[in-house]
């Protein structure tokens, strides 16, 4: 019984040794911690700690807003880019494992970016651990020596691929031999970055504007920079925290993403004005040209090209010309004169004037018409007949006769008009350009002469941009209402709309009803009986007026400056285009030139816009077409010849894939025959079959447009490496 009792006694003994233990460790616990929390020795070693676990305050970069055209087409749009990096510091990277794939992973790298061989993959990788080895061993011996000197490490972070690299190309990259372990053993490095893409290509380039190389800047020019602090957004902020040994980002302050903006630019017209401006610059070898057309009622900018001659035969989007060409207007002005001068009652469009065998002397500088080398004599003009054959001498005498003893009166009437209020643009411009230079006789800077107002009365002498030349003539097509002409019409965030604008009224009358009929009726006149008959259409009646001018240049002229301003159809305006082309090549001719650029956007546009009524569209009995037909799987085509009613000419036996022919009357199937290995032929099909083809052969595709396939970036018959990317362009 003792006994039991004395073992019992033991066993309490140690249990109590136990917890007496465990009470001690505990304490101890909990002194180190207060001592941790609330000692500067524990602010040292949380900060220590944290500096282990966590990286604070990165920035998260918003999402730049995008730029659409007035129905919603991308003009200019954000998307991740990746830059690939390698950090062979990385603490999970094994030498043994890299060398055994860096092989295979050099082959699939040279591929995918074959801007770099195989080897030079592999010499980057291998080079860049061994330099990572003397590295360390640097720092090994300095540590050694005592030496508290700091080792440059330059193996942190090497460029593994030149370019940055799409999602899509990052994923595959993330399949790819050691480069699909965890980034802690890999080292692999993917940096996202903005880039700033535009669809349409050059399209209202230099409108849409540009962003600086590093998106952090913002935008550069164009709608870019006028609405930057709209599209750019606000950045977020983000810790990153080690937690259970992998690398977590904590986002801290969301980004926000910037607003969208919606234009009014067309698409189709802006494609339809660049084409036609394009072409006829290559065909006359101009300098640069500029043409932009807007709706009359709303003051929407449909169409804005601005073009800059890069070399022979090459023009790229460049300067904006249509706001920034401070050029004396010529004879487009001379619309300005005869407007004031019948708002102040000093003329009628009967009234006449002697101008004889084209040639006129005002204080000892002669005035000249175009057709004086001639020597016709045209004895008098009316000032209708004056505006038809652009007559200088006409304009001179009629400004001669109504503000000859008050000039002053014509310069404050051209303001009352609105042709001199300075105004914004949506498109940024540095200094003057865009704000019209009109002279006036109290100017001491530029002093007013005795010839000032004749040659100002026909286009010299003053300054006028495009932009204004095309608000006046849409004033004259909107009854006497001037609007700014505006591009950016809505702002959206989140897919909701939160701004609208609005053309602002820069003049609610620019003159009376009775005026503005009368020089509509003259520039009817000019299409129909003067300068401008060739750009007359056989489609709507045309409104317009021919420019050329000279160049000032060095106190002297060189070269011309030809334009054309109208407004269309004239019976019942929609639109008011500018045209103006720059130092032509040739005889300059404001008709012939710039008013057959403005004749080609204007039907085009004309017709894109008509819509036609059921009875007209009647069937041309001299017309069989046959619908279009893709190439692909023969049994599918086959259902659809039979179901539209076609007996298409049997293909041979077993067929399963088809190109389609036809010879105007019939469908024509043509066996299309597939060998392993070797690129099959994907043109004419629709893009299901296509990729269905080419993913069978072991190809990635990347697409490019709708419709069915007009191009391929392999030819058929090459032989096919695995896992290579083909493109393909459909329309």
């Amino acid at each position: 019984m003792r006994k039991d009792v004395n073992k019992k006694r033991n066993i309490l003994n140690r249990y109590g040794f136990v917890v007496a233990l465990m009470l001690l460790f505990g304490g101890l616990i909990l002194f180190y911690a207060a001592k941790i929390i609330f000692t500067p020795e524990g602010k040292k070693w949380r900060e220590v700690g944290e500096k282990e676990t966590v990286i604070r305050d990165r920035v998260i970069l918003p999402t730049r807003g995008n730029i659409f055209t007035h129905n919603g087409k991308l003009l200019a749009s954000s998307e991740p880019l990746y830059g690939i990096y390698m950090d062979f510091w990385a603490e999970g990277m094994k030498k043994d494992t890299l060398i055994k794939y860096v092989e295979p992973l050099s082959k699939s790298l040279a591929t995918m970016f074959p801007d770099r061989s195989a080897g030079q993959y592999r010499s980057i990788m291998l080079n860049a651990y061994k330099q990572k080895e003397n590295e360390q061993q640097q720092i090994a011996s300095n540590k050694a020596k005592g030496v508290d000197k700091k080792v440059k490490i330059r193996t942190r972070y090497v460029r593994l691929i030149k370019r940055d690299i799409s999602y899509i190309e990052l994923k595959e990259i993330r399949k790819l031999p050691f480069l699909n372990q965890k980034s802690n053993r890999s080292g692999m490095i993917a940096e996202e970055k903005n880039s700033r893409k535009k669809p349409f290509g050059s399209l209202a380039t230099r409108t849409v504007g540009s962003i600086y190389r590093d998106m952090s800047m913002g935008g550069a020019s164009g709608l870019e920079l006028k609405f930057d602090s709209l599209l750019r957004g606000v950045p977020g902020v983000k810790n990153r925290q080690k937690i259970q040994g992998k690398w977590m980002d904590v986002v801290e302050i969301p980004a926000q993403d910037g607003y969208d903006i919606l234009t009014t630019l067309d698409a189709d017209i802006q494609d339809i004005s660049e084409r036609a401006l394009r072409n006829k610059l290559i065909e006359i070898d101009a300098e640069s040209g500029c043409a932009v057309i807007m709706e009359v009622k709303t003051g929407e900018i449909k169409g804005i090209v601005n073009l800059d001659r890069l070399r022979t035969g090459v023009y790229a989007e460049g300067n904006p010309n249509v706001f920034s060409y401070m050029n004396e207007p010529g004879s487009t002005f001379k619309t300005v004169t005869v407007l004031a001068a019948l708002e102040d009652g000093a003329i009628t469009p009967t009234d006449s004037f002697l101008v004889g065998n084209g040639l006129y002397t005002h204080n000892r500088r002669v005035v000249r018409d175009h057709y004086w080398t001639r020597g016709e004599d045209k004895g008098y003009l009316t000032v209708k007949e004056g505006m038809e054959i652009s007559s200088n001498i006409v304009m001179t005498k009629i400004a001669l006769k109504a503000y000859e003893d008050n000039p002053e009166k014509f310069i404050n009437r051209i303001d009352k008009m609105g042709l001199t209020r300075s105004l914004q643009w949506d498109v940024p411009l540095k200094g003057i350009e865009g704000t019209s230079q009109i002279r006036h006789p109290k100017d001491k800077a530029n002093p007013w002469s005795k010839t000032t107002l004749a040659w100002m009365s026909f286009g010299y002498e003053s300054q006028v941009p495009p932009i204004y030349l095309l608000m006046f003539y849409n004033a004259l097509a909107n009854n006497g209402k001037m609007i700014k002409p505006f591009i950016a019409k809505e702002l959206y965030k989140d897919g909701k709309l939160t701004k609208e604008f609005e053309a602002e009224v820069v003049n609610s009358s620019i003159a009376s009803k009775k005026s503005i009929d009368m020089v509509h009726d003259m520039l009817l006149g000019v299409i129909e009986n003067g300068t401008a008959k060739v750009v007359k259409s056989e489609y709507f009646p045309i409104a317009g007026k021919t420019g050329t001018a000279q160049i000032a240049s060095g106190g002297g002229y060189s070269g011309h400056f030809v334009s054309f301003c109208g407004y269309f159809p004239a019976d019942d305006p929609k639109y008011t285009c500018f045209v103006g082309i720059r130092k032509p090549k040739g005889i300059p001719s404001g008709g012939g030139m710039a008013g057959m650029v403005f004749k080609n956007i204007a039907e085009q546009t004309f017709v894109k816009n008509t819509r036609m009524m059921v009875d007209d569209c009647r069937i041309d009995s001299t017309l069989s077409k046959l619908p279009t037909i893709k190439s692909g799987l023969w049994s599918k085509n086959k259902l659809v010849l039979k179901e539209l009613g076609y007996a298409p000419k049997a293909p041979e036996k077993n067929v399963e894939w088809v190109q389609i022919k036809n010879d105007s009357n019939a469908f024509v199937p043509q066996k299309l025959t597939l060998i392993e290995n070797l690129v099959p032929n994907v043109t004419g099909m629709g893009a299901r079959d296509a990729i269905y083809l080419l993913e069978k052969s072991g190809l990635r595709v990347n697409l490019s447009g709708s419709g069915k396939v007009v191009s391929q970036s392999y030819m058929p018959g090459r032989k096919i490496v695995k896992g290579t990317t083909i493109g393909l362009v459909l329309q």
